[in-house]
């Protein structure tokens, strides 16, 4: 089961995540309108990259933006989460000697402590964005079931993983768990909303543009608030 898991399954996994991601890009980009957006972006390409890019920094800085700074309880949650979200499948030991093994390279990786607190936060950030859909009549007025299944799919490699680490139960069960809702989550990806993945940076790019090319922005001071 781990052999296929790590080895066919693992390459659809990854194909169809990072097919399905170019795809929802190319698409994206290709739906972008000048008349209909009325942003001039290819006269204005040099200040609207910078725009952009503000906008992306701005939206990835913790209280880099008054939205940030507004919900501090939103803002911890979600970069305890994705800062985990990033880095532990990127640079976890296991992770690395399993793309050694299958792909012929590796990554730098992380020790084992650290990768054990980033994950006890990413768990830490879930558990937190789940208590604001609970808490905020705002927001669970918006809550479908569809929302709680998205939050349940991030979470459970990191759970899953942490108990296989831990060796609580069955840790061959745990294991397999893991890689299976690891995978899942691949998949996924490009058809829900986690292709904000990839296409949160679109959105804030063009976000960012509007604002430099034809809201003054590249006249404004760097504390300008995207």
């Amino acid at each position: 089961m781990i052999d296929f898991l790590t080895g066919p399954m693992l390459w659809i996994s990854l194909v169809v995540c990072f097919g399905g991601l170019l795809a929802r890009v190319v698409w994206y980009i290709r739906g972008l309108d000048w008349k209909l957006d009325r942003v001039a972006y290819r006269p204005h390409m040099s200040i609207g990259l910078r725009g952009a890019l503000r906008s992306v920094l701005c939206w990835i800085t913790p209280m880099g933006t008054h939205s940030w700074r507004q919900q501090p309880f939103m803002a911890a949650g979600f970069f305890l989460f994705h800062i985990g979200a990033v880095l532990v499948p990127l640079f976890l030991m296991g992770h690395n000697i399993i793309l050694e093994e299958r792909f012929g390279f590796s990554l730098p990786t992380l020790p084992w402590w650290l990768a054990d607190g980033l994950t006890v936060a990413a768990l830490a950030g879930a558990a937190m964005l789940a208590l604001r859909r609970i808490a905020l009549t705002e927001v669970r007025i918006l809550t479908s079931a569809y929302d709680w299944f998205i939050l349940a799919v991030s979470a459970a490699p990191f759970l899953t993983g942490f108990i296989a680490r831990l060796h609580v139960g069955d840790y061959q069960f745990w294991l397999v768990m893991h890689i299976i809702t690891g995978e899942l989550l691949l998949v996924l990806i490009p058809f829900t909303k986690l292709s904000h993945v990839a296409l949160f940076f679109m959105s804030r790019g063009q976000l960012g543009m509007d604002y430099n090319i034809k809201r003054g922005g590249m006249k404004r001071t760097a504390g300008f608030p995207w």
